[in-house]
């Protein structure tokens, strides 16, 4: 729990298929008192996915109509369904001494900051464009032209990486957890502003590792990979 009433805002962003959903479903297991915000969406529910669980599932009507009345912190149209992220969930977090995960993509991230300037910024990178392929292809849930759209869209997302605080490469999901773990924590430490044990220092060092300036170097290869685009498996 962050030291003052102000809720800590973390903001995970990460193109589809890097394994986001898990590392945030694992995150909130390992971290006490994290609110996590459900997103309403227009689009239509998936396989097994449940309302009010996965997403809030409402009309185009309902969404315009929270537009309107200034609900959303911020939302988006991606993939020709619409997005938003509810100010109420920042409200309760407020309200409880919470807070407040957010898992939002790169349009809905930069809205954020813009309203606020101190939110923690995550972006999650898969290891390499093929794992990626791989993976939306093993998820069996898409047609090929959607998978497709989905690998153009990571190369565009990928590119917005430096404009996020912490850089995630989503490789060995335990150690993912792990040190997406110690980002939050790291970040509620220096937020208390008191000395550190050897084990809270170590939890920052660790969360040090994933922030921008020191994650660049590891980011290239991934990079290069998504310009030079492996040949579809279907061809």
């Amino acid at each position: 729990m962050s030291s003052s009433s102000k809720p800590l805002v973390y903001i995970i962003s990460a193109p589809s298929g890097s394994g986001k959903s898990t590392l945030t479903n694992e995150l909130l297991k390992l971290v006490s008192n994290l609110d996590f915000s459900i997103s309403y969406t227009t689009r239509a529910l998936r396989g097994s996915e449940q309302n009010g669980k996965h997403y809030h599932f409402i009309s185009v009507e309902q969404f315009n109509r929270m537009i309107e009345a200034g609900e959303f912190l911020e939302y988006a149209n991606v993939h020709g369904n619409c997005y938003g992220t509810a100010r109420q969930f920042l409200r309760d977090a407020g309200r409880n001494g919470h807070d407040l995960l957010l898992d939002i993509d790169v349009q809905g991230a930069a809205q954020i900051k813009r309203t606020l300037t101190d939110a923690i910024s995550i972006f999650v990178l898969p290891p390499d464009r093929k794992t990626l392929e791989w993976r939306l292809r093993n998820r069996s849930e898409d047609p090929e032209d959607v998978i497709e759209r989905r690998l153009l869209t990571a190369s565009r997302e990928i590119a917005e990486y430096d404009k996020y605080d912490y850089v995630l490469i989503n490789d060995r999901l335990e150690e993912s957890c792990e040190k997406l773990r110690a980002i939050v924590l790291s970040e509620r430490l220096r937020r208390s502003g008191r000395r550190l044990s050897e084990q809270e220092t170590k939890i920052v060092e660790l969360a040090e590792c994933c922030r921008l300036a020191n994650a660049r170097d590891r980011v290239q290869p991934i990079l290069l990979s998504f310009s030079t685009p492996a040949t579809s498996a279907s061809s």
